[in-house]
């Protein structure tokens, strides 16, 4: 036996010693390929991140190709991080990374909706990672898994998804504005080159996904790009670029342009990320109290119970933790909540047991930094097609409601409607918390209610006072 092979016989005995492979039923091939499998199926957030983000974060004096790109590598430095605190410390097989939806809540509802500025919601995401972490750090997991009403934690995933979902399907260009309906289909869908081919990469990702195909969404997003750009070399005049329906709704097909234009350089300035780390710092000089205070507790309930329900069973307090200094690390840098990824449940049907399989799944992030020039080349309907296939599957949470309970199905169905008609995660959260304890009055039995459901229920009631009768003059 040559000298190589026992260093990496050692290697892997002192891996399987600490990670306790006997104990799990494992090996470290097992954990290789559950890790592989894992990375696949999430790798999609290293460009659907930066997409969703650089809509609202907007250095001085950046374009935003470099803007993309610096979000991608801090998106891949968080999710590396994350997951490596879940691996070492955790031991358990659980990938994290900034979270769908409060990406989305971060960049649509509460930087482009409430018009607060960027660094002050990155802010907001320091401040719930470090509330994150002193409440699991004293161990208040339990009260805190009991002061919130169970119809909002089982209904807030289908909120979420639907949220995505609409924001997907209007970057698809599928849907477009109307002053009547808000919202209708794009009534030129035929004569939309984005939309047609935005349509077939979506069919072809959900096929993928149906097929149980490994890493069928980032495959999706690279078929529909390849499509894009096939498309564009076509003669682009074909495409009717002028029509009164169009220009009723404020419709230029003229500037739709199916692939980006930014040439994919490779230079150090690509990996520099210096204007968004440290800018939550300036963010804490421009507070204004009641909005900080909603955007913070959106951030925080749907980053803890997101983890929680993923991690299920006993024992989760080291994953709350790995958690919870991701998104505060995340935040620094210059990204949204970092969230364990559903995605991890792959991984594990794959046989990964221990923190060997989160190991390689931040590996394989660091890995990523290197493609990351590459990411600019993605159309955004491309990458906004992934908001509707994982909008698709959140939907699936509302299996877990009790329907037949008006108890329940009144404060989940509120939470489910409001976040997509409002544009917002956190107005979403606060109908199905002010209505919980109502409906359980109302139906007689308050006793199921207890006294931190009236204080949250009276709390979000002040604010939507203070927020829309104008009493704090010029607040957001």
């Amino acid at each position: 036996m040559g000298a190589n092979d026992t260093t990496a016989e050692d290697s892997s005995g002192a891996l399987a010693e600490y990670f306790n492979f006997e104990e799990h039923g494992t090996d470290f091939r097992t954990e290789v390929l559950a890790g592989l499998t894992t990375f696949l199926t999430m790798s999609y957030i290293v460009v659907v991140n930066p997409a969703i983000l650089s809509a609202a974060i907007q250095p001085e004096g950046i374009g935003p190709e470099r803007t993309f790109q610096m979000i991608a590598v801090v998106t891949i430095i968080a999710a590396a991080t994350a997951t490596m605190i879940m691996g070492l410390y955790a031991k358990r097989p659980f990938a994290q990374a900034p979270g769908l939806g409060l990406n989305a809540f971060f960049a649509f509802t509460v930087v482009l909706g409430l018009g607060i500025d960027w660094p002050v919601a990155l802010a907001a995401v320091v401040v719930e990672g470090i509330v994150f972490i002193a409440l699991t750090a004293i161990g208040a997991r339990e009260y805190i898994i009991r002061v919130f009403p169970e119809p909002v934690k089982l209904s807030v995933g289908a909120g979420i998804g639907l949220f995505l979902a609409i924001i997907g399907l209007e970057e698809m260009r599928v849907v477009v504005g109307h002053s009547d309906t808000f919202v209708t289909f794009n009534p030129v869908f035929a004569s939309d080159p984005v939309a047609v081919i935005s349509v077939l990469g979506l069919f072809v990702t959900l096929a993928l996904y149906a097929n149980g195909v490994r890493g069928s969404i980032i495959t999706g997003i690279i078929l529909t790009s390849v499509m894009g750009y096939a498309a564009s070399a076509l003669d682009y005049s074909a495409y009717p670029h002028d029509s009164p329906v169009l220009e009723e709704l404020g419709v230029n097909l003229a500037e739709v342009y199916l692939v980006p234009d930014a040439p994919i350089v490779y230079d150090a300035a690509s990996y520099n990320i210096a204007p968004l780390a440290g800018a939550f710092v300036d963010g804490l000089q421009n507070i204004e109290a009641f909005s900080f205070a909603l955007i913070v507790f959106t951030f925080f309930f749907v980053d803890f119970f997101d983890t929680a329900g993923t991690l299920t069973g006993v024992g989760i307090d080291k994953p709350l933790m790995a958690d919870a200094v991701g998104t505060t690390v995340g935040g620094i840098l210059g990204t949204s909540t970092v969230t364990t990824y559903i995605e991890s449940a792959t991984g594990v049907e794959e046989g990964g047991r221990t923190g060997l399989t989160a190991v390689v799944v931040a590996l394989l992030f660091v890995a990523s930094l290197a493609l990351v020039p590459l990411a600019v080349a993605v159309p955004t309907y491309a990458s906004h097609l992934v908001l509707v296939v994982v909008g698709v599957i959140m939907l699936s949470n509302v299996a877990e409601i009790a329907w037949n309970d008006v108890t329940y199905s009144i404060p989940a169905g509120l939470t489910i409607f409001v976040m997509p008609f409002t544009f917002s995660i956190a107005y979403g959260i606060a109908a199905g918390i002010i209505s919980y304890p109502i409906v359980k009055l109302a139906a007689g039995e308050v006793e199921d209610t207890r006294p931190g459901h009236w204080v949250l229920a009276a709390a979000f009631v002040l604010y939507f006072f203070v927020r829309t009768s104008g009493v704090l003059a010029g607040s957001v």
